[in-house]
């Protein structure tokens, strides 16, 4: 589930191992281009922390960090995560 602090909308997934860590990373990656909003995140072996906020709005949530969030979302629960 996402969670909102300190102007940003953050989540972490887990994952079966790096390998499919990897996978979601570059299916979110595909999105992010799509959209043209790029997230902020960190891989450490089957684990991926997201988080998410607009440069160009002052560093604030908005609807466009809302939009990809949901779009991770969906590509998350194709993992089962």
């Amino acid at each position: 589930m996402w969670t909102e602090k300190d102007n940003h909308l953050t989540r972490s997934f887990k994952f079966r191992d790096f390998k499919e860590a990897f996978a979601f990373m570059t299916e979110v990656a595909v999105v992010a281009e799509e959209i043209n909003h790029h997230p902020w995140w960190s891989n450490s072996y089957n684990k991926v922390e997201i988080r998410l906020t607009t440069h160009d709005a002052g560093h604030t949530v908005t609807n466009r960090d809302h939009v990809l969030a949901q779009r991770i979302s969906v590509l998350a629960e194709r993992y089962g995560v």
